[in-house]
């Protein structure tokens, strides 16, 4: 069993058949073929059904399919561990991040860590929090920064709050109040987003546990999109502070204080695996992190705080 004929195998389950996969693999069709058929011979079963206009994976090939990309994983991982050894680099960090710590606070964080090390390669994906924290486990990213990361295998560290606030445009009645009870903003013109995350189920259950229905006008996909709707005077949203920094200070838009409900407190954390040490690169960044988070945060700076694991 050979890594291309792995490759070949993955790109015609890929791409759907024979032809495609060379063009994506820049080799002959018959290359293709020829890599198949060994494969097929040193495993001794048909990977696919032949025959139809779109080969379907036999029941060897189903079996075969997640080790066959797990390997191709690992060869990855390898090559990249190699190439962190080469004296041209500096090193190489991978970082896994939550969409909304990668367009909220990656940017400023990235501008800053690439000034101070510039001959580092880095590598960010973003995901959910249990993505982020999948990657981490898995060895995929050196840390990871999301909400509420909390594993067994994991060390980690609170950077900051990131509250979920009530915010509107300051143009609207409704918003210079600034202080309301819940059942006067059950009537408002709401905007939800990302329906089944947890900035929706915690903020839906503010109604809820109070026996209140949200008067919903518009649901959305992302953070940005509610935002923008919101400074469309179109409704009021729950929004997580760190998406609001510069729109609160510039009185694009204004928070509202819910004076009969708690709070819906959330923490930023950054995670890490125990025994896996961190390499020169990651904690570089973690320096440049405490720095931007405690400039993001409304209130005095803090440093981050190590935390026991959440029972939420």
């Amino acid at each position: 069993m050979e890594i291309d004929q792995i490759e070949a195998f993955l790109a015609i389950v890929t791409y759907g058949g024979f032809h495609k996969a060379a063009e994506a693999l820049h080799v002959s069709q018959p290359a293709i073929s020829g890599r198949m058929r060994a494969l097929e011979e040193s495993l001794g079963a048909e990977l696919f059904t032949r025959g139809r206009a779109r080969p379907e994976l036999s029941a060897a090939g189903k079996a075969l399919r997640p080790h066959a990309e797990e390997l191709l994983r690992t060869v990855a991982m390898a090559r990249q561990s190699i190439h962190e050894l080469q004296p041209q680099t500096a090193g190489a960090l991978r970082i896994a991040a939550s969409l909304s710590v990668c367009t909220y606070l990656m940017p400023e964080v990235m501008e800053k860590y690439r000034a101070a090390n510039p001959g580092v390669m880095v590598h960010l994906r973003s995901g959910n929090s249990m993505q982020v924290l999948k990657m981490v486990l898995e060895g995929e990213a050196e840390i990871g920064i999301a909400r509420s990361l909390n594993h067994p295998e994991v060390e980690t560290m609170t950077l900051r709050d990131d509250p979920l606030m009530l915010v509107g445009h300051p143009a609207l009645r409704a918003a210079s109040k600034r202080q309301v009870s819940l059942e006067e903003v059950e009537s408002w013109p709401l905007i939800f987003y990302d329906r089944g995350s947890s900035d929706w189920t915690l903020s839906q259950g503010l109604f809820r546990r109070a026996g209140l229905i949200p008067n919903v006008v518009l649901e959305v996909e992302t953070i940005e999109a509610a935002k923008r709707m919101v400074e469309r005077k179109l409704g009021f949203s729950f929004l997580p502070q760190i998406a609001l920094t510069h729109e609160l200070q510039k009185r694009k838009l204004v928070s509202i204080e819910i004076t009969d409900a708690e709070p819906i407190r959330r923490h930023l954390d950054v995670v890490h695996p125990r025994k896996r040490p961190l390499n020169k690169e990651a904690l570089d960044l973690f320096g440049i992190l405490r720095s931007a988070t405690d400039e993001a945060s409304r209130g005095p700076a803090t440093a981050p705080r190590r935390r026991a694991e959440s029972r939420d």
